[in-house]
């Protein structure tokens, strides 16, 4: 059966490093690109971390039917995952990988139903997300109160999750999430390559 996990928290929970590290510890695992209105930040390049469109090109889509899902995250801002994407992946015989916001995260989950795990990844607390925010040196002051107002809103939605992860110390972290993987795809000592 094609499977998809989808790892949803507020930002600057930890859920990228997380997703980063199953990616590379598990070769069956890919990692679905979502398509964004939204700016590239720092060294994002199109087609790697995300596909970048314009918001009309964004809209376009939409009325096209390109997407699996999309949410207007902002004004203005979208981001979703492209059908294309998701074929691409399970023609490989892959766990598509899905890092999106928690309402996108529900939405794929309702959408793919049984063939989906989905993991909330949790902050410790508020204090730590701000401090984590401002040590990414990546938003102005105005955009992190926003993110910790919008993580707020967020946190309340974990009990829609399968599984929730505190991100407390990353290495406990680690160890949840590839348990969870690992169940998933029904891995054993004798598992090799991408034969599930």
């Amino acid at each position: 059966m094609n499977q998809v996990v989808i790892f949803s928290a507020p930002s600057g929970a930890g859920k990228s490093t997380i997703v980063n590290h199953l990616l590379e510890k598990y070769d069956f695992l890919e990692f679905s690109i979502s398509a964004t209105s939204r700016k590239p930040r720092g060294m994002e390049r199109n087609g790697v971390e995300y596909y970048f469109f314009t918001a009309e090109e964004f809209e376009a889509k939409i009325a096209a039917g390109d997407f699996v899902e999309y949410e207007e995250v902002y004004k203005g801002s979208y981001y979703g995952t492209l059908k294309s994407e998701v074929e691409r992946i399970w023609a490989k015989g892959h766990i598509i990988v899905f890092d999106i916001d928690v309402k996108g995260g529900i939405n794929v989950k309702s959408l793919f139903g049984d063939q989906a795990t989905s993991i909330f990844i949790m902050p410790p607390g508020l204090d730590v997300l701000r401090e984590r925010l401002v040590g990414r040196g990546t938003d102005s002051p105005e955009a992190i109160e926003k993110r910790l107002a919008k993580a707020e809103e967020e946190i309340a939605y974990r009990d829609r999750f399968d599984h929730v992860i505190v991100n407390d110390r990353l290495e406990n972290s680690f160890a949840e999430a590839e348990a969870i993987i690992e169940s998933i795809a029904g891995y054993s000592s004798k598992h090799s390559g991408t034969e599930l």
